[in-house]
């Protein structure tokens, strides 16, 4: 497989700074293909037939993915540890305030 079967640096690079609301419909669902694409075709070309931009590329995207996925299992933990700290905070309030009324909650229901 050769450069000329692969998207470029530059159309990647311009494909990103490009807003989408500045995109057709066409012009993301061709991105969207293209760039999968690109990225099978990184993964099965071998490493030896590879020019340096097309290593740089599929090294930056690699790492891009990796950090994308490991964002989004940050960010939900995040979440959840907030949550519960939330969950506990609440609880403490309700357990202080029903010991300072005299009223206990009914934990049964």
């Amino acid at each position: 497989m050769s450069d000329s079967m692969r998207k470029g640096l530059g159309e990647q690079a311009q494909e990103k700074i490009t807003p989408d609301s500045q995109k057709s419909t066409t012009d993301k669902i061709s991105e969207n293909v293209s760039g999968a694409t690109d990225k099978v075709a990184g993964a099965v070309q071998p490493e030896g037939d590879k020019s340096t931009t097309q290593k740089l590329g599929d090294s930056t995207r690699s790492n891009a993915d990796s950090a994308q996925s490991s964002g989004g299992s940050y960010l939900d933990s995040a979440k959840d540890t907030l949550g519960s700290a939330t969950q506990s905070v609440s609880d403490t309030l309700s357990g202080a305030a029903d010991s300072v009324t005299g009223t206990a909650k009914d934990t049964t229901k």
